[in-house]
């Protein structure tokens, strides 16, 4: 029996992914796709249609004539417009969000795993998220520091 679909905690988990990787990688072989489908109890192909439901909003993607998929619902739209209007809330809940219904605890033994917040102190001040936003960035920029378009990961730029 077909499972009803994604709750909004697990389009929030999707949403993240989405940002993660490039529009071309969101297929059902992607092991980044199949491993939270994993986790979420769904197939690959399912959670791939709906990371391809998110690319019908991406406006850098229809600059580009990218459509997406056509059929998305106003549950991923809504998901949509609150990450674009609060990156940094929705970008540590979905993290949160992905370690909780990975079973994983967002505590180690003597600090938080993932530290709520923006920043956090440590030899020099970093910004917490950070790797959620590269992510997204070189995502967006298909694998390319998005001022310089170079193609290295250890960019400069990225790293500020």
């Amino acid at each position: 029996m077909a499972r009803a679909n994604l709750t909004r905690k697990e389009l929030i988990v999707a949403f993240n992914l989405y940002c993660k990787i490039p529009f071309g990688k969101i297929h059902n072989i992607n092991p980044d796709v199949i491993e939270l489908a994993r986790v979420l109890g769904r197939t690959p192909s399912s959670l791939s249609w709906k990371l391809a439901n998110f690319a019908s909003l991406d406006p850098l993607l229809k600059k580009r004539n990218i459509s997406g998929a056509t059929h998305g619902s106003g549950l991923e739209r809504e998901i949509w417009e609150e990450f674009n209007e609060n990156w940094d809330r929705l970008a540590f809940e979905s993290e949160a969000l992905r370690l909780e219904m990975s079973g994983l605890s967002p505590l180690g033994e003597d600090e938080q795993l993932f530290p709520e917040g923006k920043t956090r102190d440590a030899i020099v001040r970093t910004r917490v998220n950070q790797g959620f936003f590269r992510s997204a960035v070189l995502a967006a920029h298909n694998a390319k520091c998005c001022i310089t378009e170079l193609r290295s990961v250890s960019c400069s730029a990225l790293a500020t």
